[in-house]
């Protein structure tokens, strides 16, 4: 029997799976990445793979005329999710999800960038992302949001943003947050967010570090074991 097939779609090349990657391995997957800009988004390996991760950048959804490969990457996303094929959605990612949905994705107030904890609704500490416990500090990096789509469950929120995570049936799940980052992992974000960390105020590089030195640790336990659990739920 063939591997099944995990296709991660990439905006950045150190935004990448970080410590999901030896998750996916085990539950029999064979990864691979498609980067957004260079490789064709409409291709049909897209559709037909047995998983689809979409997975953060600095760009925003509306930003089609500049960026015209979010046209495909919304539309491959929409087409699995109403085939009842899996997606799973970081940041950008989500946001891409909730586009698909038929949501209003925006500029939000200000931007979370930093480790702060989910709050997790009823729904939340019953799906996958119970596995991380009582106010297990996640990474966020983003000034975007979205309204929750229709029919989708609210999971998660934050003091900043109510919509930080939603599942979609039993094959969808969107996480504004970064559950999949890990510390060594984090020095490129470092160097490649350089100008965005410069440009939010109350941020630095030397903030980030040690936040990420103290906090990254749980969460590179924890967030496989999200990943991990949703697996199951689809039966791989």
């Amino acid at each position: 029997m063939a591997p099944a097939s995990a296709l991660a779609i990439r905006h950045v090349p150190f935004e990448d799976l970080g410590s999901f990657v030896p998750v996916l391995r085990q539950h029999g997957f064979l990864v691979a990445y498609r980067d957004a800009g260079t490789d064709d988004l409409g291709q049909r390996d897209l559709l037909d793979a047995d998983l689809l991760i979409v997975l953060g950048g600095p760009i925003g959804v509306y930003e089609a005329k500049a960026y015209p490969f979010l046209k495909s990457e919304i539309a491959v996303i929409e087409r699995r999710l109403k085939a009842g094929r899996p997606v799973l959605g970081l940041c950008l990612g989500a946001q891409l999800m909730a586009k698909a949905l038929g949501a209003r994705v925006f500029k939000g107030r200000r931007k979370e960038l930093g480790w702060n904890p989910l709050e997790l609704t009823e729904a939340g500490r019953a799906s996958p992302l119970g596995k991380l416990g009582a106010r297990t500090p996640v990474l966020h990096w983003h000034g975007d949001t979205f309204d929750l789509p229709r029919g989708a469950a609210l999971l998660a929120s934050t003091r900043l943003y109510v919509n930080q995570a939603f599942s979609w049936q039993r094959h969808g799940l969107a996480l504004q947050c970064h559950i999949e980052v890990t510390a060594a992992g984090l020095e490129r974000w470092f160097i490649g967010h350089a100008v965005e960390i410069a440009g939010t105020r109350g941020i630095d590089v030397a903030t980030l570090r040690r936040q990420t030195r103290r906090l990254a640790p749980r969460l590179e336990a924890q967030g496989p074991e999200v990943l991990s659990a949703w697996l199951d739920i689809l039966d791989f």
